[in-house]
């Protein structure tokens, strides 16, 4: 029987976890190699069929190792079907062993061709193209022909299915290896990888698809590397209130920043958190003109810090701080700075917040950070591109530095709580590329943890929940032109699930 198509699980494992579920399945559970093979090859088959059901000149690129081996099964079973198939392969198939040289001689014995790889092979005379080159094993830039192949593959504009993984996608970080493919569609097997929910791996893996070809529960002994975060437990953790409701039992946030041209980020953020249910909210600014926020947006309080005695009485009756939207990062903020930093309130810090804690280090349990890539990097005092090589172990290393609750954003939000545990949030889109976008999230996080919920809860579902409003928003009109603002009425439609 072909294993089924499953619901994408939560749990998310590294690569030699997964390999050692693999080795795990064989050898105590007494599964033969070949037939996971054949079960592989079958649900990327049904996969194919699926997506591409006019699909009638199939390109199969098998490499040398146990994903070629995949590939040869697929080759099959379209030749099998009536399709015509070709193989390209990679390497030279007499140096194919074990299960991929069974399933090489199955094919060819099938009728199936397999060429060699050659610099004038057309990708775009067929309909699909199915990447069977490398799977996790992966650990070096593509070069020579395994480049030049994958360049073809990207070049072809026609539908690309990918066996496991893109070939050249790291699968424990979610960066290209220089070069990789751009799948269309991707069957991963056994257990999802880390890498294929943050970094990169959203321009690589298209539409993800799974399937543990129905290895026995035991063989999972190991514990998960990170988990998505789906969002499930947002109508309990946001349940209806009770009738007698006020206010005062909602939370008072204040938020702190806004110097001059950037009045609109510590608007942006104390809306936000006034939109996600927050019963009170003060904005103290900078700007001398920072308290005409009232003007516009008469629900939340707006102070001007012209001199710093103003601060304390705001402080006193605030839950929760929220510091560093447009806040500036010299002069007067740095003092405001301290004077925060000596209260034991719960603390979002964002944007300028994090640039003033990668100069004047504390370390705080009871706050969230939210760095973007390369405020991580200041904080870590590595490059932006270290962040991003490998992002569970920069938040993770973030959260050791800093303590509390680290969110690092970016394509595949990760959250890592106070234990160094990791969850991967991995929605929204590209027109969240505008400015004031991190104001809201910091505002929605905030005016969730004014609310009760903890620090982790607060973190994981405020991501969620702007992502979400975010791709709600971009539905009906597109990503282009999609402003921060845009997600606010999405953002309260949702933290009212019921």
């Amino acid at each position: 029987m072909i294993p089924r198509m499953k619901i994408l699980p939560k749990h998310l494992y590294s690569a030699d976890q997964v390999r050692e579920f693999d080795r795990i399945a064989i050898e105590e559970h007494d599964i033969p190699g070949y037939q996971l093979m054949q079960q592989a090859g079958a649900v990327a088959y049904q996969s194919l069929e699926k997506h591409w059901p006019q699909a009638e000149r199939i390109l199969v690129v098998c490499g040398p190792g146990n994903n070629g081996g995949d590939g040869y099964v697929i080759a099959r079973l379209c030749h099998e079907s009536g399709l015509a198939v070709e193989v390209v392969s990679l390497t030279d198939t007499a140096v194919l062993k074990g299960d991929a040289k069974t399933a090489f001689d199955d094919a060819v014995a099938a009728g199936v061709s397999v060429n060699a790889f050659a610099e004038d092979t057309d990708c775009d005379q067929y309909d699909v193209i199915i990447d069977a080159l490398f799977g996790t094993g992966l650990r070096s830039e593509l070069e020579g022909d395994a480049k030049l192949c994958v360049e073809k593959i990207n070049a072809a504009s026609i539908g690309v299915l990918a066996v496991d993984i893109p070939s050249g996608l790291l699968a424990d970080t979610g960066m290209p290896l220089g070069s990789a493919v751009e799948a269309d569609v991707t069957v991963t097997f056994i257990g999802l990888k880390q890498g294929l929910f943050t970094g990169m791996a959203v321009d690589y893996c298209g539409e993800l698809e799974f399937s543990d070809l129905d290895v026995p529960a035991a063989v999972y002994q190991s514990a998960e590397t990170a988990r998505r975060y789906v969002g499930d437990d947002v109508p309990i953790l946001l349940a209806p209130r009770k009738r007698s409701t006020h206010k005062g039992q909602c939370g008072h946030v204040l938020a702190v920043g806004g110097r001059e041209g950037y009045v609109g980020a510590i608007r942006m953020a104390g809306e936000a958190a006034a939109r996600v249910g927050a019963g009170l909210v003060s904005v103290a600014g900078l700007y001398k003109y920072a308290a005409l926020i009232a003007f516009e947006r008469p629900d939340i309080m707006a102070f001007t810090l012209d001199k710093a005695s103003v601060l304390v009485p705001l402080t006193q009756k605030a839950d929760i701080f929220l510091i560093g939207p447009g806040m500036g990062t010299d002069g007067v903020s740095v003092d405001l700075w301290h004077r925060l930093m000596s209260w034991d309130t719960p603390m979002v810090i964002d944007a300028d917040g994090l640039n003033l804690l990668a100069e004047n280090f504390v370390n705080k349990d009871n706050w969230i950070l939210t760095p973007h890539p390369g405020e991580a990097a200041r904080l870590l005092e590595i490059s932006t591109a270290e962040v991003q090589a490998n992002r569970f172990d920069a938040v993770k290393a973030l959260q050791k530095r800093y303590g509390g609750v680290v969110v690092l954003k970016g394509a595949g939000t990760l959250v890592c709580d106070q234990q160094g545990d990791v969850s991967v949030i991995n929605v929204g889109n590209p027109g969240m590329a505008s400015g004031g976008m991190g104001d809201v999230l910091a505002g929605v996080i905030t005016g969730l943890a004014v609310q009760g919920l903890s620090l982790i809860d607060a973190a994981r579902a405020g991501v969620w929940l702007h992502g979400t409003a975010a791709d709600q928003a971009v539905a009906t009109m597109g990503e282009r032109g999609l402003l921060a603002t845009d997600l606010l009425p999405h953002l309260r439609r949702l933290v009212n699930p019921y």
